[in-house]
């Protein structure tokens, strides 16, 4: 599993470096610009259906989901995992990341997305479970999914979804290297 530190490390130093332009502003950059007038057409029902999966029910329902198959495979150090790594990269973005970026839209603090660190890390947790190439397409469809609707609603800039999903992701990778037994062989 150190394999998967460096690209954990890469993920979060350019997560933390991309918020550093927005730090303590509301401007939008020009990639958030161009994203915003992307999705600009798009209808409220629309922009709502694509936000879907960042819904806390969906969230924990696919947290669950990788808890239950780590369990279902013998795999407690990993459900606990599954459980863990989207809970603390939830809990650095809210109470770290968010007050130190000190980023805002509309009177609420907005990098790292929080909505696209929830999913992603659950996305994360299951591509890592499953180690399933169709779960990894999904989960991407997902995100793109997500992240038209979290911008075309306004909750989001573009780039506050890149910083939550390049943190999510180094959260989860730099959780899940750390060492832990292997699960017992079965005798039968």
């Amino acid at each position: 599993m150190r394999t998967i530190r460096v690209p954990a490390a890469v993920c979060g130093l350019l997560a933390l470096l991309l918020g550093l332009p927005f730090a303590g502003g509301t401007t939008p950059g020009a990639l958030d610009r161009s994203a915003d007038a992307a999705v600009a057409r798009l209808s409220p029902g629309v922009l709502r259906a694509l936000v879907f999966p960042t819904e806390p029910a969906v969230v924990v329902a696919l947290g669950l989901l990788a808890v239950f198959l780590c369990l279902r495979a013998g795999r407690k150090a990993d459900a606990g995992l599954a459980l863990g790594a989207p809970l603390l990269a939830v809990l650095l973005t809210g109470l770290l990341l968010k007050p130190l970026y000190d980023r805002w839209k509309n009177d609420t603090l907005v990098y790292p997305s929080g909505h696209t660190v929830s999913l992603v890390a659950v996305l994360t947790v299951l591509v890592l479970v499953t180690r399933r190439v169709f779960v990894a397409v999904l989960g991407g469809l997902a995100l793109l999914a997500a992240t038209a609707g979290l911008v075309g609603l306004g909750y989001h800039y573009l780039t506050d979804v890149v910083g939550g999903t390049l943190f999510a992701v180094a959260v989860v990778l730099l959780t899940w290297s750390v060492p832990r037994p292997e699960p017992a062989r079965s005798a039968g």
